[in-house]
């Protein structure tokens, strides 16, 4: 279970006087999507007329099985192409821009399924999170004292953050050796090599066992800590509760909902989301008679079944 420690409040994290309701303007927005479309055939995953994410805090993107988180997520960071749709980030377009391009601008993001390189040590799945290396150039990498400093520094920057994210006992060891929850951390840790100013996280938890849940929201919350902006998608509502403070809600590929965590756990248009708009409505009179037509037939089977069962044990004594 999440510990203890509160988040942030709204008002430290700016929101604490914006409206709780889908698309509001905030104070200071990192990110800014405007009329943001993705269809497949017939069905529309996404369909965001508008939303702006607050830098410098953590926000949960919360919302049923296929809402259109992960494919928002996917637009967000160039994994995928909108039908339509305008997104701003440090106001500045980033439309149609691909993954790297982004990563190299401050956006980076993880996987629901990591992709560690697992025929790749953990220390070089480390440093291949590194902008801008000096030696990927094909004619200067053919020459090592013009790249080597930098990589020296980049190895020990990939070894702190092992440190930090308790890793550094594995450094040599191919990734694919690691648990599923050490692969997360791995993942977390090599997103930081990019000295992002947004981080994308999709379900950081899933699959991760319990003794390094932990460990992984404290990761979470030392990303704030360092100014950073992180969206993460999670479906554990107990975490959820612990490290956001800004909580943003999709359904059919829609934000129906926005507020902190408190605001929108009474939101009757999160409610119907999650559990379907007439959960709690009264039955009219023909469904209600019909139900118990239903009832009093399923009944009346039942009682004719242990009725035929009790004539043939009566017919087995009397033979």
């Amino acid at each position: 279970m999440p510990d203890s420690t509160p988040p942030l409040t709204i008002d430290d994290a700016g929101l604490g006087t914006i409206a709780h309701e889908p698309g509001v303007s905030k104070p200071d927005p990192i990110l800014e999507v405007d009329n943001l479309r993705r269809s497949f055939g017939g069905l529309i995953a996404v369909d965001v007329d508008h939303l702006e994410i607050q830098r410098g805090v953590i926000t949960g993107l919360i919302g049923p099985n296929g809402a259109g988180k992960t494919t928002f997520f996917n637009l967000l960071t160039g994994f995928d192409k909108p039908d339509t749709g305008h997104t701003v980030f440090n106001g500045a377009s980033i439309d149609g821009q691909s993954p790297s391009k982004l990563a190299s601008k401050g956006i980076v993001r993880t996987f629901q399924l990591t992709k560690s390189l697992t025929r790749l040590s953990v220390i070089d799945n480390m440093k291949l999170g590194a902008q801008g290396q000096k030696g990927e150039n094909f004619f200067r990498g053919l020459v090592p004292p013009l790249w080597a400093k930098q990589e020296h520094e980049i190895e020990a920057r990939a070894e702190d953050l092992l440190e930090r994210f308790k890793l550094d006992h594995m450094r040599d060891e191919y990734a694919g050796t690691l648990s599923g929850g050490q692969r997360k951390l791995l993942e977390m840790a090599r997103a930081l090599m990019a000295d992002p100013e947004l981080i994308m996280l999709d379900e950081p938890m899933a699959g991760v066992n319990p003794a390094l849940t932990q460990s992984l929201l404290g990761h979470v919350k030392d990303l704030r800590d360092l100014g950073i902006s992180v969206v993460f998608v999670e479906h554990d509502m107990d975490v959820v509760r612990d490290i956001s403070e800004w909580v943003v809600v999709m359904a059919e590929g829609a934000v129906i909902a926005e507020g902190p965590h408190s605001a929108i756990s009474g939101n009757q248009a999160v409610i119907d989301a999650y559990l379907g708009a007439h959960h709690d409505a009264p039955l009219s009179i023909e469904e209600e008679q019909r139900r118990i037509a239903e009832d009093e037939t399923v009944v009346a089977a039942e009682i004719r079944e242990d009725i035929d069962t009790l004539k043939a044990i009566e017919g087995e004594k009397d033979s």
